[in-house]
């Protein structure tokens, strides 16, 4: 009787497994498959966006080179009519952090995957200017993107108008130079820190070098978002400095907190998103000082004067 217990026992438990077996195997079929039109609807959508880049970086190549070549007949139109001056002299430098992708290659069984992680990094950009025809030059080492050029040509141009000085007769340097050994790094998040050290090389006004910047530069002169926010203020945090300022539309930050759910026997990982200010933020978890800035102005009155930097957190 009792043999025959545990044979019935194991009857319903094999009918019961094989049950389950039947119903969670097309559940984790269905799973396996959205996920699977999931991965393959992003690697289209990265194709596309390297291609867009590709295409944004020859245009912008294409611009910078018409730049250069108007330029050179304004110049040479000055100086027919006399209206060319002696060029401008100066120099300035300031660092800045940057963002560069780390990417690792992991052997996992027969398949290998790569690891993509971003790190902070401090960068030595400078400016001369000296006489010259009009053309604005960039040097950058590791080799960088084009557009670069294209920030460097938006901040002469934004400098020029809150200087009133007439590059005409001038050729502007820029140099671009990793403090570390790191792979090439491309972004405009450089453009307001080129406009700064182009206005103090003109004015010749010493810069607060316990502060650094990030943030794109527009023709008006406003300061834009940029992206690797806390990589940027963990950069200058670990380059020693006091004062990381910040686009005032980075402001707010997306954290995300993990929450686990049970959903059909299965164990599922939420990740929902939480929005954060980002200067308190910043300045409790990596210990830097944070300003939010709007435009170059914002910028300058933060950069020329070191009291400004040394307030406490």
């Amino acid at each position: 009787m009792r043999k025959g217990t545990m044979i019935l026992l194991l009857i319903i438990s094999l009918t019961a497994n094989l049950y389950l077996l039947a119903v969670q195997q097309p559940v984790k079929d269905e799973q396996v498959q959205l996920l699977q039109e999931r991965i393959n609807s992003l690697e289209a959508e990265k194709e596309d966006l390297n291609a867009q880049i590709g295409q944004d970086n020859v245009s912008l190549q294409s611009y910078a080179s018409q730049l250069d070549f108007y330029r050179q007949q304004l110049n040479e139109l000055g100086s027919s009519v006399g209206l060319s001056s002696d060029g401008y002299e100066g120099t300035a430098s300031l660092q800045a952090p940057a963002v560069y992708q780390s990417i690792e290659e992991v052997i996992d069984g027969p398949f290998i995957r790569q690891i993509v992680t971003e790190k902070g990094s401090m960068m030595n950009i400078s400016v001369e200017i000296g006489p010259g025809k009009g053309r604005v030059l960039v040097e950058t080492k590791p080799l960088m993107g084009v557009v670069f050029q294209d920030a460097a040509n938006t901040a002469v141009f934004v400098a020029q108008n809150l200087t009133d000085a007439n590059m005409m007769s001038s050729d502007i340097i820029f140099s671009i130079i990793a403090v570390g050994e790191i792979p090439a790094v491309d972004g405009p998040s450089a453009g307001a820190l080129m406009t700064l050290i182009m206005v103090s090389a003109l004015n010749h006004e010493q810069l607060n070098d316990s502060v650094t910047l990030t943030g794109t530069i527009d023709q008006y002169g406003n300061v834009g978002a940029i992206g690797g926010v806390l990589e940027k203020a963990q950069a200058a945090k670990d380059g020693g400095k006091q004062l990381f300022l910040l686009p005032k539309e980075n402001s707010r930050l997306v954290q995300y907190t993990y929450v686990e759910k049970n959903i059909g026997g299965f164990s599922m990982i939420e990740r929902r998103p939480e929005i954060i200010d980002a200067k308190p933020y910043i300045e409790e978890n990596i210990g830097i000082r944070v300003e939010y800035v709007d435009s170059i102005e914002d910028v300058m009155y933060y950069a020329f004067d070191s009291s400004k930097s040394n307030a406490p957190l």
